[in-house]
């Protein structure tokens, strides 16, 4: 049976790194402050929003919470994220989306400056994954499959990697992150041919498609370890469910990250662990 990767331990060490960054950001006067940017009353976003404060006041990140009506102009909108940008007392900014039809998602986006984007969704952001380079952040979720394979003492170095995914939130900047720690990665997606055989051949495997319960018993292998980053409600089983047939998985994997449970956890508290960052880079330049 696989040894099951919980993200709660991790979260918890996360939290109190957290807590002692926060500390010394405080020590020299800077309070770090997380700005959330909400257009309109999405119930979706609400409860994320809630989420991230509760979060936040846990581990001692202030927060200021800027809602737009749901029909802002593009301008406006643009106008108030600019305004953070520029705020010196807000260090990280957290931009709800997706955004209304009428305002470009792109160029809110890129407009985040890389130094307040602890989400990671920007392009400096993500030049920084590909180049090593402090240039922004990580994006969360691609650091927290990182974060859980070190926690649990699993070896990347020089280790087969399969990426399943390719987008720019996880699969794309995870491969970076592996490689970095010197794994060999392949990127696998839609056009992958024989995909079960090459997923058979990984010693970690992140599986990333958002393709609910798509990976079974044909794609895995003994020893592997699995980071299962997807996450959807399934009618069938009447509960969540990742990217990974759980049941089918566990007896063969060596270990598996759970559904829920595991990486959603570590990713809400890197978001939080990148605005005490932010803050006490703010201080240290």
């Amino acid at each position: 049976m696989a040894e099951i990767l919980k993200g709660k331990p991790i979260a918890d060490a996360l939290k109190k790194r957290t807590e002692e960054l926060a500390s010394l950001c405080r020590e020299r006067g800077v309070d770090p402050t997380l700005a959330i940017l909400r257009v309109g009353e999405r119930e979706d976003d609400i409860s994320y929003e809630r989420s991230a404060m509760k979060r936040c006041e846990i581990t001692g990140i202030a927060v200021k919470n800027v809602v737009c009506p749901s029909d802002v102009s593009e301008a406006e909108f643009f106008e108030i994220l600019n305004g953070l940008n520029e705020d010196l007392s807000v260090h990280g900014i957290l931009m709800l989306r997706p955004l209304p039809k009428h305002i470009d998602p792109e160029k809110a986006r890129k407009m985040i400056a890389a130094a307040k984007d602890v989400d990671g969704c920007g392009d400096l952001s993500l030049a920084g994954v590909f180049t090593n380079a402090e240039l922004g952040f990580a994006p969360c979720t691609a650091q927290a499959a990182l974060e859980i394979l070190k926690y649990y003492n699993i070896p990347i170095a020089g280790k087969r990697a399969v990426v399943i995914g390719r987008s720019l939130v996880v699969g794309r900047p995870v491969a970076m992150l592996l490689m970095h720690e010197n794994a060999t990665v392949t990127i696998c997606h839609t056009g992958t041919l024989r995909l079960p055989e090459v997923v058979r051949e990984a010693d970690i495997v992140i599986a990333a498609s958002g393709q609910m319960e798509s990976i079974g018993t044909e794609s895995l292998k003994k020893g592997q370890v699995v980071v299962d980053v997807g996450i959807g409600w399934s009618e069938e089983k009447q509960k969540l469910c990742g990217d990974v047939i759980f049941e089918e998985a566990e007896p063969v994997v060596s270990a598996l990250t759970p559904v829920p449970g595991g990486v959603g956890s570590v990713t809400s508290a890197i978001l939080i662990e990148h605005v005490a960052e932010a803050a006490y880079r703010s201080i240290s330049r």
